[in-house]
C-alpha cells in the first residue's frame, strides 16, 4: 500500500517530535503492510512556515536513519497545504512540494480550515487548474460544514478535484458523523485515495490496512484496492 498524506517527519509540525518518534511510526507503517510514504508536513503560513527548503533536509534525514535501521520503506516529499492568500505566491515560486502526477497536472494537497469551506474556493480552484495543477481535497468527511451536508463537496467533484479521505474516518475512529460523511463519498464513487493522515503512534498511527479492510465491505475489493495501491501508485509514478 502507499500512504499519501501523513505527518511522519520529526520537529516540522504537529506530528512527532524527534527522529526516533518517526522510526517508531515508519516500523508501524512497514508493518501494516505500507511500502512508500509521500510524507506532507503542513505548510500554514502564520502556523507552520514549511517550504521545499525546511522539508527537503528533515525529509534526507529519515530517509537515511531509514536504510540504516533497515526498515522497508521508502518516502518521497509532498506537503499539506491551508487555503491561504500566501499560497498564490508560495506556488510560482516553487516553494511548495506536489504529490507527484495525475493526467498531466501536477496533484497539491489542499487543506480546507476544519470549520467550513472558505468563500472564494471556487475560483482558486480555477486559478489552480490554470496552472495545470490539480488540487486533491484532504479528509473533506472532516470539514464541519461538509459533515453537514455531503453534497456540498459538488462543486469540487464537478471542477474535477481529487478526493482523499482518512482511513480512521472510515473505521469511525473520528466518530460517526465523520464515519457517514466519509462512507457517503465513498458511495458516491468520488474518493481517489485512503490515507493515513498519521501524527502519532497512539491516537494517530499510520494504519491504512483497517480503513482498506472497511473500503472493502462498503465498496468492494477491487474499488478499494484503487484507493490504497492503484491511484496512489499512479499520481506518485510507482508500478503496483
Amino acid at each position: 500500500m502507499i500512504d499519501l498524506h501523513n505527518h511522519l517527519l520529526p520537529g516540522i509540525d504537529d506530528g512527532p517530535s524527534t527522529l526516533e518518534e518517526s522510526l517508531e511510526l515508519a516500523r508501524i507503517a512497514a508493518n501494516d503492510g505500507i511500502t512508500h510514504m509521500v510524507v506532507t508536513p503542513h505548510i500554514h503560513p502564520g502556523r507552520y512556515e514549511n517550504q521545499v527548503a525546511t522539508i527537503e533536509p528533515v525529509l534526507h534525514r529519515l530517509q537515511s536513519a531509514l536504510i540504516e535501521y533497515s526498515i522497508p520503506l521508502t518516502m518521497s516529499m509532498g506537503a499539506e497545504l491551508r487555503i491561504s492568500a500566501e499560497m498564490i505566491g508560495m506556488i510560482p515560486a516553487g516553494k511548495i512540494p506536489f504529490l507527484g502526477e495525475w493526467q498531466g497536472q501536477k496533484v497539491l494537497l489542499l487543506e480546507l480550515p476544519h470549520s467550513h469551506i472558505l468563500p472564494g474556493s471556487d475560483k482558486l480552484i480555477k486559478w489552480l487548474k490554470a496552472q495545470h495543477i490539480l488540487p486533491m481535497i484532504a479528509h473533506p468527511e472532516r470539514n464541519k460544514e461538509i459533515m453537514q451536508s455531503p453534497n456540498k463537496l459538488t462543486p469540487f467533484i464537478e471542477e474535477g478535484c481529487l478526493i482523499q479521505l482518512t482511513a480512521m474516518s472510515v473505521t469511525g475512529e473520528f466518530g460517526k458523523q465523520a464515519q457517514q460523511c466519509a462512507q457517503y463519498i465513498m458511495q458516491q464513487g468520488w474518493t481517489t485515495i485512503l490515507a493515513t493522515d498519521a501524527h502519532n503512534s497512539n491516537h494517530r498511527p499510520p494504519i491504512l490496512s483497517k480503513g482498506h479492510k472497511a473500503a472493502i465491505e462498503l465498496i468492494g475489493k477491487q474499488e478499494a484496492d484503487k484507493l490504497v495501491i492503484d491511484n496512489p501508485a499512479v499520481i506518485t509514478g510507482r508500478s503496483r
